[in-house]
């Protein structure tokens, strides 16, 4: 089985347009030039406190709903 996934990205026309223009300038293929943009975009993520603080709120209210779920107890 592949390590990869296949995901729909829907552009305005504009967009589409700009990014296409992009990518052949710097010689890649669009599917490239997205790749790069969401892994910067990931890495800026990562260095965000308030983005992390965000994203340990979003992971404890998983784990909650996860113990109701189960019919275990919350912490």
């Amino acid at each position: 089985m592949s390590d990869t996934m296949v995901s729909t990205v829907r552009l305005s026309r504009e967009m589409a347009t700009a990014l296409s223009a992009v990518a052949r300038a710097d010689e890649m293929p669009v599917s490239e030039a997205i790749r790069e943009a969401i892994d910067r975009h990931i890495a800026s993520r990562r260095t965000d406190h308030a983005f992390q603080e965000r994203l340990k709120k979003c992971l404890d209210e998983d784990r909650e709903v996860l113990a109701l779920l189960s019919g275990g107890a919350t912490q």
